[in-house]
């Protein structure tokens, strides 16, 4: 389908925030928030978010990729993802103004997007889907858990890894040292691991986690969560899924759809993993009620 491609500037508090909005010529009734994770800007990591939004409008789907306040070419001091809760209204608003025809609107958001996503969406009405990308749930622990299941595991079975050992090009101690830490997070008891702190976040011990868990617990609109196989950060999320019983019978609701991508890596940075990640989404839009 044609599309063409208009830049959008709207006003968040006291500051204009810039976006670009995918308007195809006959549009579906539906709109997607595109919502920028981490310190970057509305085009994403190799352009991935300018590639999703012209895949989207192809398909007759509207969207708009923007910056927050702070980021790119959006003016205001830069936040993080627990504070853009106006931010994403404001956007949300600025594309229903844009593109009248749409009558939901879903949040597509890789890592901390992700994350910021479940943070805002039971509070907006107007939100019907949500499309979760390898969530951001960080924690000392639960990144040691994973790193010690995942990412030493593999680690052994590679050739590179003993030629390095044998040629002492491997630091022994601190290697050891690291996984001791590491099997002790993963034997120890989670229902009581400390709060930790969040390296994104301006507040210590940060309860994050907590929320995003109580924001997906209060959503009653559709989510799709997909994965990557080569990545900590969603191997992290996986092990905080299946081990806390809590955030297991969230993500086992008959609202959440999960899909993994096993050779995925965090942001899908070849063309075959971008495009998986997009015919996902567009297949999922498509049959949302």
């Amino acid at each position: 389908m044609n599309y063409h491609e208009t830049p959008l500037v709207f006003e968040c508090g006291n500051c204009r925030l810039v976006g670009i909005a995918s308007m195809p010529e006959s549009p579906s009734p539906i709109g997607v928030l595109i919502v920028v994770g981490g310190p970057q800007y509305r085009s994403g990591s190799h352009r991935q978010f300018t590639l999703l939004a012209r895949d989207l409008a192809k398909d007759g789907i509207t969207s708009l990729r923007f910056d927050y306040r702070g980021m790119g070419d959006s003016e205001g001091d830069p936040r993080n993802f627990e504070t853009v809760g106006d931010d994403v209204r404001s956007a949300i608003d600025a594309l229903l103004s844009a593109a009248p025809n749409i009558r939901q609107i879903a949040i597509w958001g890789l890592c901390d997007a992700a994350s910021a996503a479940l943070l805002y969406a039971h509070t907006d009405p107007r939100v019907k889907g949500l499309v979760l990308l390898n969530p951001w749930v960080h924690s000392e622990a639960g990144a040691n858990r994973a790193r010690v299941k995942h990412y030493y595991s593999a680690r052994l079975l590679q050739r590179s890894f003993w030629a390095k050992l044998f040629s002492g090009q491997v630091k022994v101690a601190a290697s050891v040292a690291e996984f001791i830490k590491g099997i002790g997070y993963f034997f120890a008891d989670k229902s009581h691991a400390p709060p930790q702190i969040n390296p994104l976040s301006t507040q210590e011990n940060t309860l994050y986690i907590d929320r995003m868990l109580a924001g997906l617990q209060q959503y009653g609109g559709a989510t799709l969560l997909i994965l990557s196989g080569n990545d900590l950060t969603s191997q992290e999320f996986q092990e905080l899924a299946r081990s806390d019983e809590s955030w297991k019978a969230a993500c086992e609701s008959a609202r959440v759809a999960r899909r993994l991508l096993p050779d995925a890596n965090h942001t899908f940075s070849t063309r075959a993993q971008r495009g998986q990640a997009s015919s996902l989404t567009r297949q999922w839009l498509s049959k949302l009620p």
